[in-house]
């Protein structure tokens, strides 16, 4: 097992059992090559883990944004709670030192990878969720996340790519685009997906994410880059 005083004294929480502690940071691949009696991936506790964040995050805005539409909440959340956003959460508390991989994992420079960071954050908030309770799993991410929401709004960070690009489409070409799949790569359980933004026929950008979301969103960025819609 890792030695997890730094992080627990970083994060100003101690879990009582370091074994849920030690869950949250192994990666399905770990497991494909290590087949040790007891060990989970973190599949499961990210889940809950994301659950928590979620209901933490709404919570937050709901009370320190009372004038403030439940659409812009929205927006506000989903910013909180991005893969990208959570994973300079994970580079801050250098979580990528403590993950479980696999040897390919760790060769393609998986302590770095933004989806795997974002989805040890959620784990690490599952465990303190079921080791310390709703209370401190809260008062976690509300230091470390939800703290980050006034950066958000001032570099606009919270306005959703395609939502832009969609208006400015119709506002001054009265067209609605559209994005459809240019490849995909990887295996089953790693797709990458390659996703063009399209004006009519005219390819505008290519994005390329982890899930059809996440590449159309990059090629919405590239897209309005292109256009000089920014």
């Amino acid at each position: 097992m890792n030695d997890y005083s730094q992080l627990q004294k970083k994060i100003g929480i101690k879990l009582k059992n370091q074994k849920l502690l030690e869950n949250a940071f192994v990666h399905r691949s770990y497991l494909n090559e290590h087949r040790k009696e007891g060990l989970q991936n973190n599949e499961r506790i990210e889940f809950l883990g994301d659950a928590v964040l979620e209901l933490a995050s709404t919570r937050h805005l709901f009370d320190k944004c009372p004038d403030e539409s439940e659409g812009a909440m929205t927006s506000f959340r989903s910013a909180l709670v991005k893969g990208k956003h959570l994973a300079e959460i994970a580079r801050e508390l250098d979580l990528g030192k403590y993950l479980f991989l696999s040897h390919g994992e760790e060769q393609s420079g998986g302590r770095e990878k933004n989806y795997i960071l974002a989805n040890t954050v959620e784990a690490l908030i599952g465990a303190i969720y079921l080791d310390r309770g709703y209370k401190v799993a809260e008062k976690f991410i509300n230091k470390f996340i939800t703290t980050k929401l006034d950066e958000i709004i001032e570099k606009g960070l919270h306005v959703d790519a395609k939502s832009r690009f969609q208006e400015m489409c119709q506002e001054i070409e009265d067209k609605t685009p559209y994005y459809k799949v240019l490849k995909e790569e990887g295996p089953d359980h790693e797709k990458t997906f390659i996703m063009g933004a399209y004006i009519e026929e005219e390819l505008i950008g290519k994005g390329k994410g982890t899930s059809k979301q996440n590449a159309e969103d990059q090629a919405a960025k590239s897209a309005l880059k292109a256009k000089e819609w920014e």
